[in-house]
């Protein structure tokens, strides 16, 4: 397959050293966003609402799909229209949903995602409590887990029990499996009992990651208050001895990377955003499609780079349209994205 150019163009932006693309399983919500028919008004404002599948983990499942990739979903959702949906939607992407599992008794999460004028969000749960947050350990498919190459999670499964056990349980028999190890906290404050309870959450399970994703903001939030371009600030109190990647996303202006041997930066794309939801989710897929393809990429800075540049691609891509998953990009979007 093609390779990037030193300028950051090519007719295929991935590093095509391997065509087979292993499983990433990714853990975690799956719930609908509601999302204003307009942009840059409150919840209370807005004259009507558009109905989108969310939820990172599951964004990500289909985003790696729809790069062309492998990936399943391991999640709970409610016995009830809207968890049906959603699994079908997932289907229709071709993600192996052998891992999800519907509650009767509780609902499939809702979220109201406002758009301020720039294409921020702002969110509102309904999660009282929704099925996600209901996996139990007993019900998580440990075949799945084991056939992966890259287990890929959020943080917000680690809020409330049973979920938080059924997540560590998942991690464990992933760790035991030699699967690569995924991490986007994700940041949701609004669903955390207190900005303490959030830190000490996220951070719990930090040192197991083999690949850590977090944006400007996590990096201030995590370190308490530390300056999030400071190189130092993210080696000694971020970058731990086990981690093969950490990537902090900077929106339209890229992202910088860090491993044990390199750091460097990646810039980002140009866009007009119409709707910052997904995006992050999108690189994800973007980088984890490329490390599934390509074991070298730990090492190989060159393979790592163009790797990056692909992720902010498809991130860049995921803004230009209203919602999560309906904005994902297939492979060919990328291509002839980069061709333009």
């Amino acid at each position: 397959m093609a390779q990037f150019t030193p300028s950051g163009k090519s007719d295929d932006p991935t590093n095509g050293e391997c065509n087979e693309s292993g499983l990433v399983v990714c853990f975690g919500e799956l719930l609908i966003d509601f999302v204003p028919t307009v942009g840059g008004v409150s919840l209370a404002e807005a004259p009507a609402f558009k109905k989108a599948p969310g939820g990172a983990p599951a964004n990500v499942a289909v985003g790696i799909s729809r790069l062309g990739g492998s990936s399943a979903f391991l999640g709970k959702v409610g016995a009830d229209e809207f968890g049906y949906m959603l699994a079908d939607i997932l289907k229709q992407n071709n993600v192996d949903t052998s891992g999800m599992r519907f509650d009767s008794d509780a609902r499939t999460a809702l979220a109201f995602v406002t758009l301020r004028a720039d294409g921020e969000r702002e969110f509102l749960f309904f999660r009282n409590p929704s099925a996600d947050m209901l996996l139990d350990k007993s019900e998580l498919d440990h075949n799945l887990i084991e056939k992966a190459k890259i287990f890929h999670y959020g943080s917000i499964s680690l809020i409330d029990e049973p979920c938080k056990s059924a997540h560590l349980a998942a991690l464990r028999i992933a760790k035991d499996s030699d699967c690569i190890l995924s991490y986007d906290p994700n940041l949701r404050l609004a669903l955390w009992p207190s900005a303490e309870a959030a830190r000490n959450g996220i951070m719990s399970i930090w040192d197991l990651a083999d690949v850590i994703k977090i944006s400007e903001e996590e990096i201030t939030f995590l370190t308490g208050g530390d300056d999030p371009y400071d190189d130092d600030v993210v080696l000694n109190k971020l970058f731990h001895p086990n981690l093969k990647l950490l990537i902090v996303t900077e929106g339209s202006e890229g992202c910088r990377y860090y491993t044990k041997d390199f750091k460097g930066k990646v810039e980002g794309v140009n866009v007009k955003p119409v709707d910052t939801t997904g995006a992050g989710d999108a690189f994800v897929s973007g980088i984890l499609y490329n490390i599934a393809s390509d074991p070298s990429i730990f090492e190989n800075e060159e393979h790592l780079q163009k790797a990056l540049y692909f992720a902010n691609v498809c991130g860049a891509i995921t803004v230009t349209e209203r919602g999560a998953i309906p904005a994902l990009p297939t492979k060919d979007a990328v291509l002839q994205f980069d061709a333009k």
